[in-house]
């Protein structure tokens, strides 16, 4: 009798052992069920946050992007009179200005020139010869120039006279440069000036295809020997015969112009002249 008790006793031990076991299992079943759950949900939680996130730098971006692209409008004031190279006043614009230009950039000195413009807030356009623009580092330097400010002009690729050469040979030696620095710059010139100041009439036609309006200038003398220093080249160019109002001022990319560029725009200014902004010059549309 005993001993059938025992063993009833331990059949339901037994009993209730096996009952724990599965609630155990049961529970555990379900906390695993409720995890995978949890984790099952999570990429697509985080996959939402990213794309929102990559939206609102995107529409971030878009808005930087247009910021940038957003340019100021520039009033045009001023043409080209084609008879003398002088800049004319429409209507009521300041007449008392002069136009600085540089020619045969970037060959050594022109960035140089360009900071020291910019530090005088002097606008000037800089005439570009393409074999100047042929490494990965000159390159960079006219990027540099222009990312400064200033209008890149076309003098050609190599600085030959137009008059020698064949229609074919002045076709790549104008629009192969603007090609080139459109690629660098991302802009074709609005301003071309031929080598000696020689255009022809098939060159005239080649800028007037390209919507770039034919420059000579006024007066220059850096490349003058008795001009190749700072004072003889300040001196000749605020004192010249020739400055008037509207002149159009012919330097080029040569130390003792990059010496002299600081004083001549001071020299300019104390006689009471303005220099021009490019961007103010009706070119050809």
């Amino acid at each position: 009798m005993k001993k059938a008790g025992v063993m009833i006793l331990f059949s339901f031990i037994l009993f209730l052992s096996a009952c724990g076991t599965v609630k155990k299992e049961q529970a555990t079943t379900v906390k695993d069920e409720q995890e995978e759950a949890t984790e099952a949900s999570k990429p697509e939680q985080e996959t939402k946050i990213q794309a929102n996130d990559e939206s609102n730098i995107k529409e971030g971006g878009d808005t930087e992007t247009s910021q940038k692209e957003t340019v100021t409008a520039v009033k045009t004031e001023y043409q080209l009179n084609e008879n003398n190279w002088t800049i004319e006043p429409i209507n009521n614009a300041n007449s008392k200005v002069v136009l600085l230009t540089i020619d045969d950039a970037p060959d050594t000195y022109a960035l140089e020139m360009a900071e020291t413009l910019k530090k005088l807030g002097t606008p000037a356009i800089f005439f570009v010869n393409g074999h100047f623009i042929d490494t990965p580092e000159e390159a960079a330097v006219l990027k540099a120039i222009h990312d400064l400010g200033f209008p890149i002009g076309n003098h050609t690729y190599s600085h030959q006279n137009l008059k020698n050469l064949s229609e074919e040979q002045q076709y790549k030696e104008i629009v192969g440069l603007n090609d080139k620095i459109e690629d660098l710059i991302g802009q074709r010139p609005k301003f071309f000036r031929a080598p000696f100041g020689s255009n022809t009439a098939y060159s005239k036609k080649i800028a007037q295809d390209e919507k770039m309006l034919v420059m000579n200038w006024t007066y220059g003398y850096d490349w003058e020997k008795e001009y190749q220093s700072k004072e003889a080249l300040t001196d000749i160019m605020v004192n010249s015969p020739y400055l008037v109002e509207g002149a159009n001022l012919l330097m080029h990319d040569r130390q003792w112009t990059r010496e002299a560029i600081e004083d001549i725009v001071k020299g300019l200014q104390n006689k009471g002249f303005k220099m021009v902004d490019p961007a103010q010059i009706k070119t050809v549309e």
